[in-house]
């Protein structure tokens, strides 16, 4: 299963993902960003992907080529984007404080 959130501000459109990034689900991904109008920056959030096939490993790198940057919060996001080479965009969380 595979739950992917749009959010665009600032010209910039952040695709998160949640869960397992695989066949079907990836190539949809890719299918959707294709068939829309993407703003100037497209971020990749796979900080709460839990796992990639080669299909899904082969859409990250065609967002990659196609510009995308990629934030990964995760020991197993960062290794993804490791292992394939991905260009990493840092976020700074905002905190909530409760009292």
């Amino acid at each position: 299963m595979l739950k992917v959130e749009f959010h665009e501000a600032g010209g910039v459109l952040t695709l998160h993902m949640e869960g397992r990034f695989v066949a079907k689900f990836a190539e949809d991904a890719r299918d959707l960003i294709l068939h829309c109008k993407v703003p100037s920056g497209l971020i990749v959030d796979l900080s709460d992907v839990s796992f990639v096939d080669a299909v899904g490993e082969d859409v990250l790198r065609w967002f990659g080529r196609i510009g995308a940057l990629f934030l990964a919060d995760t020991a197993y996001s960062v290794d993804v984007c490791e292992r394939l080479d991905l260009p990493v965009t840092k976020r700074f969380r905002q905190h909530s404080w409760v009292m």
